[in-house]
């Protein structure tokens, strides 16, 4: 009788290493013969690199197929070596990190690479200063198209030798242009047609610092022979004597300055010219002026009503401060060193960082300011720049402010002290420091 199933003979040599289900192991029975391959050579050692591994199943090994020895068995033979290296970890694995260092022969799990730093900082310096440079250009070319470049200094004749330094003719005219009804009603402005200059400085800004010198409007002067500025037509000087605001009446800016130059022998450089409204909206622009009266003063003119003390003006303030007169007993002369010590404090708290580096402020004054300004055609923004900059220095302890030396008077005229006015003048050229007094 038969004991095997399906009709197997009792030759067990058939099942030897088919993986019979015998009680007893195969390992005790005697198995065939085997050739073996002889063994590969040794390829030599190269630095490791990351192949392109084709993706495998759990478990899976080429050197597993039926191909690795005779009788296609379960797993390499003793002394089997296919080349493969095992020591090398290819890819992340579960749980694994970038950068991780792996077993066998010195590999690695390749991650991300760490930030570059140096290099990310250096792009972000360059993007700054390529943002800061087009919005400085931008604004530049802004204000620069905002200035109004009216007056002509090319017709003034017969000009006397520059010296030391720039000049500045710095006028205040009562100008109501662009102001509304309601505005000079409450700037107490009056509705005069035309313009005339309502205060007028000189500017020096040399080698020994920055000089503000007060022209007061009522000065005795000559008025010279001069070019008409819409005309051409040269007027020829009689000797005739007015007063220096009735030159600017009489034929605007540059006879003014034309005025100016034949009376002092100093060359005027640049011509800068503010209105009623432009000068209240850029008090207001930057939030008001403060400023410290010494003594309260009430003037019905101008509507100034000031108490003595530190105090905050705004746009109307600080128009009736600059306009008031006959609150004072010097009058046009006191009024010239309230003038001035208020320009000085604007400057000073115009020209700061909290304003020049704030958009939210700097554009608004300049809008404002630049909006009413007029200048000569020859300035640029740079030296508008350098003039803010140098009146601000007139209060930084850096220069000397002064009316013009006066020796009398005739009639209601001021006039000027003509000796003083040509040491003045001649300091100011050659660059020395300022030793002349004034009123």
């Amino acid at each position: 009788m038969n004991d095997w199933p399906d009709r197997r003979t009792g030759d067990r040599s058939e099942r030897y290493g088919r993986g019979s289900a015998d009680p007893q192991p195969e390992g005790a029975r005697s198995m065939p013969h085997i050739q073996r391959r002889p063994a590969p050579p040794q390829r030599p050692q190269v630095p490791p690199r990351r192949p392109q591994v084709p993706p495998q199943s759990p478990g899976y090994d080429d050197r597993y197929q039926d191909g690795g020895h005779q009788g296609g068995g379960y797993g390499p033979e003793p002394g089997y070596d296919s080349g493969y290296n095992t020591g090398q970890v290819y890819g992340s694995g579960s749980g694994g990190s970038g950068g991780r260092r792996g077993g066998g022969d010195g590999g690695y799990v390749q991650g991300r690479p760490a930030p570059d730093w140096r290099r990310r900082i250096k792009l972000g310096a360059l993007t700054l200063v390529v943002v800061v440079l087009t919005v400085s250009v931008s604004t530049y070319f802004w204000a620069d198209s905002k200035l109004k470049r009216e007056v002509d200094l090319s017709k003034v004749i017969e000009r006397p030798e520059s010296g030391d330094g720039t000049n500045y003719l710095i006028v205040g005219s009562d100008s109501r242009e662009g102001m509304s009804a309601e505005e000079k009603k409450r700037l107490r402005t009056g509705s005069a047609e035309g313009k005339r200059t309502d205060s007028m400085m000189i500017l020096h800004d040399g080698s020994n610092g920055p000089t503000l010198i007060s022209l007061p409007r009522d000065s005795n002067v000559e008025i010279p022979t001069f070019k008409g500025s819409e005309s051409g037509k040269t007027f020829q000087g009689t000797g005739r004597q007015v007063k220096l605001n009735a030159a600017y009446a009489e034929d605007g800016p540059e006879l003014l300055v034309r005025t100016v130059e034949f009376n002092t022998g100093l060359r005027i450089d640049h011509y800068v010219e503010i209105g009623f409204g432009g000068f209240a909206k850029i008090v207001d622009a930057i939030g008001g002026v403060e400023l410290d009266i010494p003594k309260a003063f009430k003037d019905k003119k101008s509507g100034a009503d000031f108490q003595a003390g530190k105090q905050t003006l705004n746009g109307e303030q600080s128009l009736a401060f600059v306009r008031t007169r006959y609150a004072f007993a010097g009058s046009d002369l006191d009024r010239t060193k309230n003038q001035q010590k208020f320009l000085a404090a604007l400057a000073s708290q115009t020209a700061t960082p909290s304003t020049i580096l704030n958009p939210f402020k700097l554009y608004p004054t300049m809008g404002a300011g630049l909006d009413t300004l007029i200048v000569d055609k020859d300035m640029s923004l740079w030296s508008l720049g350098n003039m803010f900059f140098a009146m601000k220095g007139v209060t930084g302890g850096e220069g000397t402010s002064m009316n013009m030396p006066i020796s009398g008077s005739i009639g209601s005229n001021l006039v000027w002290d003509k000796a003083k006015v040509k040491q003045l003048v001649q300091q100011l050229n050659d660059g020395e420091k300022v030793t002349v007094k004034g009123n």
